[in-house]
């Protein structure tokens, strides 16, 4: 009496298929390759990053490939850069000058985020909420397996101080603040990007405010992590974000009299006095001829 197999299963429903046989759709003969190495016909489509997708459908706009996407995330555009760097008012040394793209980053996720970060973004709702600051969240970004809390900037101090407090999230530790610069984001064009880790939990989320040029003012958090201190400071001497509340705001790295904030995108790459017998620093095109 023989066992009676179909779909390749045998008799008491184990798969009969021999060891090594790829996946069903990928080619006999082809073993199956490491998540990152397979070309992007043989990936998923919720596997695919930007660049890949951006070969064959021109919908996709391409800038800096912020890599695989779920398929419930969109993109958002924030910026278009001009040449290799974005630098404007000096010429562009790189011979990228006519390179035109647009900046386009992860936008909001669309819950299940997946693992902790659903208990986590559940649990700060639910605090927030009930300290009557239920709109304090804008979007909840999740990407590379990272979870980012854009949170408005009126409610940042609050928000941080539960993100600290709560027994169920417990950041205790800030490690600073980092500023961004996207000249082209209307309304938005200053964001302050902090890192918080629980060690009660070990677990690492992103908080991050956004201001605009014309109003370049973010409550300090220095009330709520002290050592943000210097981190502000440099946030502020750099990309001239003003942290409302601070101790002492001033300059941390550059003298108190320099002009400008140098880590800025519109930020000149040359021309800038030096104080040295009056020598200045001409601009990139004018240092050396590149005919």
């Amino acid at each position: 009496m023989t066992d009676d197999k179909s779909d390749g299963q045998s008799a008491d429903g184990s798969d009969d298929k021999p060891a090594g046989t790829p996946p069903a759709g990928q080619p006999s003969g082809v073993p199956e390759k490491p998540v990152g190495e397979r070309s992007m016909t043989d990936k998923p489509d919720d596997q695919r990053s930007i660049q890949d997708k951006s070969l064959n459908d021109t919908s996709v706009i391409l800038s800096d490939d912020p890599g695989p996407l779920p398929p419930h995330q969109d993109l958002d555009v924030v910026d278009v850069r001009h040449g290799m760097f974005g630098a404007a008012g000096t010429g562009d040394t790189s011979g990228y000058g006519g390179l035109v793209r647009p900046v386009a980053i992860p936008g909001a996720t669309q819950r299940p985020y997946g693992g902790w970060f659903d208990d986590a973004a559940d649990r700060l709702e639910s605090v927030l909420e009930s300290s009557g600051l239920p709109d304090a969240l804008d979007k909840v970004v999740v990407h590379n397996r990272e979870i980012t809390f854009h949170v408005k900037r009126e409610r940042l101090v609050e928000a941080m101080q539960q993100l600290r407090d709560d027994p169920q999230l417990r950041f205790e530790f800030c490690s600073g603040v980092s500023g961004v610069h996207f000249p082209n984001e209307v309304g938005a064009e200053l964001h302050a990007v902090y890192h918080l880790l629980s060690m009660t939990h070990n677990r690492r989320i992103r908080v991050e405010v956004t201001c605009p040029e014309a109003d370049p003012h973010i409550p300090s958090v220095v009330s709520v992590y002290p050592t943000n201190d210097w981190h502000e400071r440099e946030t502020f001497d750099f990309f001239g974000i003003v942290f409302d509340g601070h101790p002492a705001l001033t300059r941390i790295e550059m003298p108190d009299d320099w002009p400008g904030h140098p880590q800025r995108k519109d930020y000149p790459l040359g021309g800038v006095p030096v104080e040295y017998k009056g020598a200045t620093i001409p601009p990139p095109d004018l240092r050396r001829s590149y005919t």
